[in-house]
């Protein structure tokens, strides 16, 4: 049979040779008649607050904090309603936060494609850059006493909003709420404290999981130093079309918003696969291996021990350059290697988050990578390289035996499977 997965900007289209195939997607929801129409609904009568413009005064600075271009929120059509409904303020009163975290900044053509030319030409933008002290200020501390650094507009502005877009996340349960500003706009070394090894290793630290999920209890006790007077959350479908609007109070609206995406992307499964071929969702979530891991991780929740997962996931931004992920895969000879550096007591390196999470997807399965990356380093990276889906999984099969049922996830983690 064939199937398209989402690749790049036009997807791929691969023959998969069996017929015991199951694809699971998420349930289609048609997006939203009037985006503009429900943005200024969501905003007048927000979930647990006043209404935005009520919120912001004409005297105030109003940073306004954005995910980063791996993202694919529709920023550029939210902002022009965003100044729609707050014209009332001065345009050199905004400032536009790019929430890089722990990535690397974005080039000017990188954030004028994201936010639009108009908003490009009439607002003040800065990447947030967690590596550069001269960019933090102190935004306050947390229960252990640790001090929090955050971005200095961030931090100085008097009124903040922050937009996201919400869907099941690998660690935190679910994006969105204040994982917008934490690690959006924090500081590397609360940045590590926060993606620490034994926290990565929990199991409550999961897709779809908010509660008595580590990694999700840090965001919000580590986000939440300062407050965000007004979240502007959005759900959508696989047209980047918005589903839904969750806007006001942080907790309330990310919460209704996260019951809206489980009920939306998540499929429970009655037995494991021992082929699952995914993508990393296409563009601009595949762009490089690091974000590629998603994928990877999606398929990992119902691959069997020992099984074969199959990514297709572009990566024309490599590894990427930032941090040390690279460094951690192609220093270690086996995945198992790289759990046990790791996992050393008082081991701690930029990066060590995603390499320990790919490291403990491949102790699992093997990992096939369809990509732009050169085969010997994705073989250093502890994957197969391959440049036909179609062959490699009739490979397989020859193997293991042409009857073998397997799972194809052709939007990588927009949809989250899950044994019951």
């Amino acid at each position: 049979m064939k199937v398209h997965l989402q690749y790049s900007t036009a997807g791929l289209d691969a023959e998969i040779p069996a017929a015991n195939v199951t694809v699971i997607e998420p349930r289609f929801i048609p997006g939203l008649a009037d985006e503009p129409a429900g943005f200024r609904a969501a905003v007048r009568q927000p979930i647990g607050t006043k209404p935005l413009k009520e919120l912001v005064r004409s005297s105030d600075r109003v940073a306004i904090v954005i995910p980063d271009i791996t993202r694919p929120l529709p920023t550029e059509r939210l902002l022009p309603w965003i100044f729609e409904e707050l014209q009332h303020v001065a345009k050199e009163r905004f400032v536009i936060v790019n929430g890089t975290g722990s990535h690397r900044v974005n080039s000017d053509k990188e954030l004028a494609a994201m936010v639009g030319a108009d908003v490009t030409a009439s607002y003040r933008i800065v990447n947030h850059n967690a590596h550069d002290p001269a960019t933090l200020a102190p935004a306050g501390k947390t229960k252990e006493g640790r001090t929090v650094y955050m971005n200095k507009e961030y931090v100085q502005a008097d009124r903040r909003i922050v937009l996201g877009f919400i869907e099941p996340h690998f660690m935190a349960g679910f994006s969105g709420g204040y994982k917008g500003v934490f690690p959006g706009v924090a500081d590397i070394g609360s940045i590590m404290h926060y993606h620490r090894a034994d926290v990565i290793a929990n199991p409550r630290s999961a897709w779809g999981l908010l509660e008595g999920n580590p990694t999700y209890e840090q965001i919000c006790a580590n986000g939440s130093v300062l407050p965000i007077d007004f979240l502007i959350n959005v759900t959508q479908n696989r047209k980047r079309e918005i589903t839904g609007f969750f806007c006001g109070d942080v907790h309330p609206a990310h919460k209704k918003g996260c019951e809206f995406a489980k009920s939306t992307a998540m499929a429970a499964c009655a037995r494991p696969f021992q082929i699952v071929v995914t993508t990393n969702g296409g563009y601009p979530l595949d762009q490089n291996l690091y974000q590629a891991v998603k994928g990877m991780s999606a398929a990992a929740q119902i691959v069997a021990e020992g099984g074969l997962i199959v990514i297709a996931s572009r990566c024309n931004d490599g590894f990427p350059s930032h941090g040390n992920f690279r460094k951690l895969l192609f220093d270690h000879t086996s995945p198992q290697a790289i759990l046990d550096t790791i996992l050393t007591p008082g081991f701690s390196m930029y990066d060590q988050w995603e390499a320990q999470l790919l490291a403990m997807i491949r102790v699992k399965a093997r990992v096939a990578l369809y990509s732009d990356i050169p085969a010997e380093d994705v073989r250093r990276a502890h994957l197969e390289p391959i440049d036909d889906i179609g062959r490699r999984i009739s490979e397989e099969l020859s193997r293991i035996g042409a009857d073998v049922p397997i799972a194809i996830l052709p939007e990588g983690p927009m949809t989250i499977p899950y044994l019951q």
